[in-house]
């Protein structure tokens, strides 16, 4: 072990109140790394403490600042658990605590990789303190690509940028999607631990620093609060309609009576049309009917389709229904968005596929390896397969840009249906096997999502939450969670790409490079030092 492996002896200011080159000790990381965790927890819905995602980041750089690499990834592993297990939470209300204890796990594990990083970093901090914010900003954003790709395609869960729903930084998103969101937050939090690492006995002076650092903080606030959003509209608006039909019950076993999640959202269906013939209510030009709406395939049970074709029928406009369809291989199925219009039925060009299909829920990797791990695999008896093209959707009166339940937590699949045409960004999902947690955390991705592509966008979920978003990420609309509720809204057609749109992945490619490049200027800082004489 080295000597710079146990302290960095040339840097310039010690930790708070130490007055030496030291990292602070550890009955102080320790806490300091846990309500890291606390912080960035409560940021995110439904607390929706925005603020305190900052806060989270500035703990655990103190926390980690100047340690060994295994303290630091310790620590990171504390802030992850603290973190991920409540945020989590609802992965574990009717699978176990299994399932839910290993994805906390896992997803911790990316954040002892930041605080490994972050500790070894530690000596270009000390070397350039006014930089110290910009790595913080690069290694979230890294780690963030890292863990939003691996494994078995990565779990974005938990992103600082999805804590920032109502926050003044949302808006930068229309400037560089997510990872622009997330580097500001962090660079927010870096801002913060650079004000507090000094040492406070040393009175004279010490104003200077932080009222330019809390103007700077303020600057960046301010920024995000500037930033446009929207894009050139198309000129003509369409009126929506979004049906929550509800489950007879929650849980795994929601679909074991299909044919009345499928009546619920016939029937509200019909009791609009109902209502638009009578006059009460305009009559919606698409209607969207959530996830699993139809977990009998209508394209091969015959009464499955004509109770769909009933309803579209009756309410004269084309449903966009959420479908369970069988094959096209032996044992497989797919999850697909399926346009049916009145008087035809369904419109078999107008398909969508989920392209990211969930491990160990849709499908289960390493079966024989997983079984052993948890028979809870088992629930899984048919293989979803993925989709090989984005969602975009012709209905006639708007183009939509269909992504179903967790596939709005990755950025290029949401992209790659605004790049394809579409003039509204529609989210399908099912919450019945969670809570309403996990619904606004879900509502929160749609927002940014909305900002980032300057489209207006709308959930529509089996159980609640739905709702619209415009796009300057404002919600109306939003329905009460385990109800059953229709909503109609006037929803305006984008055309036209934001910057982030046309820039697409190269924001966090290019903050990704830089937080490589950050880990190789530290390693060489490093080994100078220790060449150094003494």
């Amino acid at each position: 072990m080295t000597t710079l492996d146990r302290e960095q002896p040339r840097a310039t200011d010690g930790a708070p109140g130490d007055g030496g080159a030291r990292p602070l000790p550890l009955t102080l990381a320790v806490p300091a790394a846990v309500l890291a965790g606390v912080a960035l927890l409560l940021a995110f819905p439904p607390y929706g403490m925005w603020p305190l995602a900052p806060v989270g980041v500035a703990l655990l750089a103190a926390a980690v600042h100047r340690r060994r690499l295994r303290a630091g990834a310790g620590l990171g592993f504390l802030t992850g658990l603290a973190l991920f297990a409540p945020l989590l939470e609802w992965t574990n209300l009717h699978t176990g605590y299994l399932p839910w204890a290993l994805l906390s796990l896992l997803q911790a594990a990316f954040l002892a990789l930041l605080g490994a990083a972050t500790a070894w970093v530690s000596p270009l901090a000390d070397r350039h303190r006014a930089a110290w914010p910009l790595l913080t900003g690069v290694l979230w954003v890294g780690q963030e690509a890292l863990r939003d790709r691996a494994p078995f395609g990565g779990f974005p869960w938990g992103r600082l940028a999805f804590s920032q729903d109502t926050s003044p930084l949302l808006k930068l998103a229309a400037l560089g999607g997510a990872p622009l969101v997330t580097f500001a937050v962090a660079v927010a939090g870096g801002l913060l631990v650079t004000a507090a690492w000094r040492d406070w006995r040393r009175t004279p002076g010490q104003w200077r620093p932080v009222a330019g650092l809390t103007a700077a903080l303020v600057a960046l606030l301010a920024a995000g609060s500037a930033v446009p959003t929207g894009v050139r509209g198309a000129g003509d608006t369409v009126t929506v309609a979004i049906v929550q039909g509800n489950v007879p019950r929650l849980g795994l076993d929601f679909n074991a009576q299909r044919q009345a999640v499928l009546n619920n959202h016939v029937d509200a269906t019909l009791e609009l049309a109902r209502r638009v013939t009578e006059g009460g209510q305009e009559r919606p030009d698409v209607v969207v009917w959530p996830e699993n709406s139809s977990d009998i395939d209508p394209l091969r049970n015959p009464g499955a389709g004509e109770r769909i074709s009933q309803a579209a029928d009756a309410i004269g406009a084309p449903i966009l229904v959420g479908a369970v369809l069988v094959g096209p291989g032996q044992g497989e199925v797919r999850n697909a968005g399926l346009l049916w219009r009145p008087g035809t039925g369904p419109d078999l060009d107008q398909v969508y596929t989920k392209r990211h299909p969930v491990p160990f829920a849709e499908y289960v990797p390493l079966r024989s390896i997983a079984r052993k791990v948890s028979s809870q695999v088992d629930r899984v008896r048919s293989d979803f397969v993925a989709g090989d093209r984005p969602g975009v959707l012709n209905t006639g009166p708007a183009v939509l840009g269909d992504v179903i339940c967790f596939e709005v937590a990755y950025d290029g699949i949401v992209r790659d249906t605004v790049t394809g045409g579409a003039q509204l960004l529609v989210v399908q999902t099912n919450n019945a096997t969670f809570d309403v947690a996990e619904a606004r955390q879900q509502l929160a991705m749609v927002r940014l999502r909305a900002v980032e592509h300057g489209r207006a966008a709308l959930m529509a979920s089996t159980v609640g939450v739905s709702g619209f978003v415009s796009p300057d990420g404002r919600v109306d609309g939003a329905t009460g969670f385990n109800t059953a509720a229709v909503v109609v809204r006037q929803m305006e057609l984008g055309d036209g790409r934001t910057p982030a749109t046309t820039a697409g992945v190269w924001p966090e490619v290019a903050l990704t490079a830089l937080a490589v490049a950050a880990l190789a200027g530290a390693a060489v800082l490093r080994r100078r030092r220790e060449a150094a004489p003494g």
